[in-house]
C-alpha cells in the first residue's frame, strides 16, 4: 500500500485539482487511492470509514469481489456496441428489473440525470399523444433534487442550482413536500405528471408519509396524469426493501434508478408499463453508452447480491444501529433536532452550536479519519454500504464524535 500511494501523490496532489479542474466542485483535501468494503486510503496511506458510499452508490462498499469478477469477466467478451445492437448483459438486467417490480419496459442509460431526463420527457411525450397538446403540466416538489440537466434541474425544486443559465423548461409547478392539500390545489387536466423522491435526498433526507404518497396517486388517477418516482437515490435496497415504493402500498407509473444499481460503475435505468412505454418508438429518445454491457455485467451482480433477504433485511437493523449510536451522541451534546429518513438513508438535522455547521463537521470528520456527506447547511446524511460491518458503523460513530465534541469545544 504504502509503495503505491507514494508513487501516486508525486503524479497528482489536491493542488492539481485547483489547476485542471472545472471549479464546480469543492472536493475535500485528501484524495481517496483505494477501498476495500466501507474502508479507504488516501495518497499519504492515511485510513478512513466510509459513511458516504458514494452518495448512496456503494451500495455494496468498495471493490466487492463480485462486482469485481463481473467486470474482469465482461472486459473480455464485450465492452461496447452502441444502441444499433442490444447485448446479453442488458437483457438479462432489464428482465430482472421486471420480474422484481411494478415494470414491464426498461430504458437504461448511465446516470440519473439522464433516467430522469428521459422519464420526464416520456411523460410529456405521453400526455400529449394520448390525451392533448396541452396536457404538459409537470407538478414537483420544494427542495426536491433530479439531476443537473436544464429540464431535470428545472424540475428540481432548489432554485440556487437552476438560476442563471437563461430561460428554463416552462410549464413546471413546485409546492411544499408531504402537503397533499397543495397538490389537490394545482393539479388539474393540463397536468402530466406528479414528480417526486419517495424520500428527498438533496433536499434534507425527508420521506414521504403513506398519507401523501397514497393521496398523490388517487389525485394523479383522477387527473389522468402519470406518477413518477425519483429512486435514483432511495432505490436499489437503500430503504430496506428494493425500492421505496414498495413501503406505501401503491405503483408509480414511471420510476427512475441509477447510483446504487451499478455499485459504482455509471448506470441508470428508468421503468415503466408497457401500455405507456408505447406511445415511445423509434428516434423518440435514445444515449449512446446507454446500456453498455459493462455497466449491465456489474448491474447483474450488484442487484443479485442486493435483491435477497439477507441485505434487505439487515438494511434496517444496521439503521438502528446508527439511531441508537446518534442518540447517544445527542444525548452528551445536545446537537441534532430531528433524525429521519428511512434505511440507510438517514438525515440528522443540526441544532444549538451546530446549527447550519454541516460543511465544518464534515472537515472534522475528515481529520478524524471519516467520510461523511451533507443535505444542505444544517443536515448530516448517512448513506454506507448496505452491508457495512457493526464494527465499522461503531469505528465510524466514535470519530462523528470526536469531531462534535472538538467542534462544541
Amino acid at each position: 500500500m504504502t509503495e503505491s500511494v507514494v508513487g501516486t501523490a508525486n503524479l497528482v496532489n489536491r493542488q492539481t485539482y485547483d489547476q485542471v479542474m472545472l471549479p464546480i466542485y469543492s472536493p475535500a483535501e485528501f484524495i481517496p487511492v483505494k477501498g476495500q468494503g466501507s474502508r479507504v486510503w488516501d495518497q499519504q496511506g492515511k485510513q478512513y470509514i466510509d459513511f458516504a458510499g458514494g452518495i448512496a452508490v456503494l451500495a455494496l462498499g468498495h471493490c466487492h469481489p463480485a462486482l469485481i469478477q463481473a467486470v474482469q469477466q465482461q472486459s473480455e467478451k464485450l465492452w461496447h456496441v452502441s444502441n444499433i445492437f442490444t447485448n446479453e448483459p442488458a437483457l438479462t438486467l432489464a428482465q430482472k428489473l421486471i420480474s422484481a417490480t411494478f415494470a414491464e419496459k426498461v430504458f437504461f442509460a448511465n446516470s440519473g440525470a439522464e433516467a430522469n431526463e428521459a422519464a420526464f420527457k416520456l411523460a410529456r411525450h405521453y400526455a400529449i399523444t394520448k390525451h392533448n397538446p396541452y396536457k404538459t403540466k409537470i407538478i414537483a416538489f420544494k427542495q426536491g433534487f433530479h439531476g443537473r440537466t436544464l429540464f431535470t434541474v428545472s424540475v428540481g425544486g432548489q432554485p440556487k442550482y437552476a438560476d442563471g443559465f437563461g430561460p428554463k423548461p416552462a410549464d413546471i409547478i413546485h409546492v411544499p413536500f408531504n402537503d397533499l392539500a397543495a397538490v389537490k390545489a394545482v393539479i388539474d387536466d393540463h397536468t402530466c405528471a406528479v414528480v417526486l423522491e419517495p424520500v428527498q435526498g438533496e433536499g434534507g433526507v425527508i420521506a414521504a408519509t403513506t398519507e401523501f404518497m397514497q393521496g398523490v396517486r388517487k389525485l394523479c388517477d383522477e387527473n389522468q396524469a402519470l406518477l413518477v418516482f425519483d429512486e435514483v437515490q432511495s432505490g436499489m435496497g437503500r430503504t430496506g426493501k428494493l425500492f421505496s415504493y414498495m413501503h406505501y402500498g401503491i405503483v408509480p407509473d414511471i420510476l427512475t434508478t441509477a447510483k446504487a444499481l451499478g455499485g459504482g460503475f455509471p448506470i441508470s435505468a428508468m421503468l415503466t408499463t408497457a401500455e405507456i412505454a408505447q406511445m415511445m418508438g423509434p428516434g423518440t429518445h435514445g444515449t449512446t453508452y446507454g446500456g453498455n454491457p459493462l455497466a449491465c455485467a456489474v448491474g447483474n451482480a450488484a442487484f443479485d447480491i442486493i435483491n435477497t433477504p439477507d441485505v434487505l433485511q439487515g438494511v434496517e437493523v444496521r439503521r438502528q444501529l446508527f439511531i441508537n449510536y446518534l442518540h447517544e451522541i445527542n444525548s452528551k451534546y445536545a446537537v441534532f433536532d430531528e433524525i429521519r429518513g428511512l434505511g440507510l438513508l438517514i438525515g440528522a438535522e443540526l441544532t444549538g452550536s451546530l446549527k447550519n455547521k454541516s460543511k465544518e463537521i464534515l472537515q472534522a470528520c475528515a481529520h478524524e479519519g471519516l467520510m461523511m456527506l451533507n443535505a444542505g447547511q444544517n443536515v448530516l446524511r448517512f448513506t454506507p454500504s448496505l452491508i457495512i460491518p457493526t464494527e465499522d458503523i461503531a469505528e465510524g460513530m466514535k470519530k462523528l464524535e470526536l469531531a462534535i465534541a472538538g467542534l462544541i469545544a
